[in-house]
């Protein structure tokens, strides 16, 4: 297949880069991808194989009616993916769930890609930022990001660009707080810039419930570190089961310390701790748990807060960690269109802008590779709408952050799975009690809610597909 067109290169043959890769070759753009397997291998991966799943061989929930991540399978579907018609094709039995044969999966990838006559696979370690002379290009490294590709990047970015170790609190969506018994209110009610002296949801516990919470900590199932992520903690990253185990009170003069607080609903009584919740992203759908990184296993983290008085019904956006996941700073230094804002032309794709999850990275490198394509043939970019999964996704990873009151500068960004709480709210009026039914709040409006916002994002991405501009 001919083309006058130079090639977009794209480093990194995971899920990302791969898919960036197929998407450009398949508008018609010549791309050369770049993969250091088959020359340097990494501490994780076992093969040379294109897009090897390194962990789980899920691709969780396939259900595209009320699951966020089944509406993003959905999309990329509809975007024509190579990561998805692989994985639909190297199916095996999981339920609900979409998982692979791994090794299928993987040997589908690598020779739908090397058979494409638009794309040329080079077996090289690229140790540093790509020349400008290559010209449009997408760096889809993932969390096993070489060091000396990294130090680059850095060199590039800023020292404070790159997070080497992701130390991550759940996430709690803020309709499932029970507001009956948390309320809003800042320490000692201060404004701090952009704030109203409220800006945190506070849960209270008395003396019994705080010493049943911290023996349920010291006695949950942790995860280890894998043997070539070491032990990273430090100084203000510990584990909250780390620092129970350090001595009962520690919590309460960290990140639980009562002082400053009032308990709204019951002045007069001092809660003996109190844990508080910061708002996570601009839409205010959801709040991060102050404090609470941990490794504990994700069935005892949601038993175990779900203790926490207000979170006993609590919905997790995503629960907490602490692990190797190399990534910079998007909001900061991508544009909307995934492009680094000091070196336009040159994109990033992937784990490393600040997703978490196989279909999130792939569906941000489906659209890297359709974004470098458009600018390669000299058409207008156009960004998914905000109201579909990726479009949510894009827009979380570029800039729907809000900027901490207690450090001026920096922005609460976090890896995250793709979730409803990334999603706009629905238009007022959207969710209608059905007729004959009397009670519609809680499980079931939540249902309704998610389902609406499925169908909405489903619309809403075939009309972006079909507009002539995506």
């Amino acid at each position: 297949m001919k083309t006058s067109l130079s090639p977009i290169h794209v480093v990194g043959g995971g899920l990302a880069g791969s898919e960036a890769a197929w998407q450009a070759a398949e508008a018609g753009v010549p791309v050369i991808l770049h993969e250091m397997r088959g020359v340097r291998g990494t501490e994780a991966h076992k093969t040379d194989s294109l897009a090897e799943l390194v962990c789980s061989n899920s691709f969780r929930s396939d259900d595209a009616t009320s699951n966020a991540v089944g509406v993003i399978h959905a999309e990329m579907r509809l975007a024509g993916s190579l990561i998805m018609a692989c994985a639909d094709k190297h199916q095996v039995p999981a339920g609900g769930a979409l998982a692979v044969d791994r090794d299928g999966f993987a040997e589908a990838v690598s020779q739908s890609i090397e058979a494409h006559p638009l794309i040329t696979v080079v077996r090289e370690e690229i140790t540093g930022l790509p020349p400008k002379d290559w010209g449009l290009t997408v760096i889809a490294t993932g969390p096993l990001t070489s060091p000396d590709l990294a130090d680059a990047i850095r060199g590039e970015t800023g020292e404070d660009a790159l997070a080497f170790f992701d130390a991550i609190a759940p996430i709690v969506h803020r309709d499932s707080i029970n507001m009956d018994v948390c309320w809003y209110q800042s320490r000692y009610d201060k404004v701090g810039p952009g704030g109203t002296g409220k800006d945190y949801i506070n849960c209270p516990l008395d003396e019994s419930q705080y010493n049943a919470f911290i023996d349920a900590l010291i006695a949950g199932d942790a995860v280890g570190f894998k043997e070539w992520e070491g032990t990273p903690y430090f100084d203000g990253c510990l584990p909250i089961e780390v620092m129970a185990e350090r001595g009962r009170e520690t919590l309460r003069h960290g990140p639980m310390k009562p002082m400053g607080l009032t308990n709204a609903h019951n002045p007069t009584v001092k809660a003996y701790a109190v844990v508080q919740l910061r708002q996570d992203n601009a839409l205010g759908t959801l709040y991060n748990m102050v404090g609470f990184q941990t490794k504990l296993r994700y069935g005892a983290q949601a038993e175990i807060f779900r203790m926490i008085p207000g979170l006993e019904n609590a919905e997790f956006a995503r629960l907490g960690g602490l692990h190797r996941n190399t990534y910079i700073n998007s909001p900061v230094l991508l544009d909307p269109s995934l492009q680094l804002k000091s070196r336009p032309g040159l994109r990033f794709a992937g784990q490393i802008t600040g997703c978490e999850g196989y279909v999130e990275s792939a569906s941000i490198g489906l659209l890297a590779g359709r974004f470098a394509a458009a600018d390669s043939k000299g058409e207008v970019v156009s960004l998914p709408p905000e109201t579909t999964a990726m479009g949510s996704l894009l827009r979380h990873i570029t800039g729907g952050h809000i900027v901490s009151d207690e450090e001026p500068g920096k922005r609460s960004f976090q890896p995250m799975n793709i979730n409803f709480g990334l999603f706009p709210e629905l238009s007022p009026g959207s969710i209608v009690k059905p007729e004959g039914i009397k009670r519609f709040r809680g499980k079931d409006k939540t249902i309704m809610k998610r389902q609406l916002m499925s169908e909405r994002a489903l619309a809403d991405c075939k009309a972006w597909l079909t507009s002539g501009l995506a």
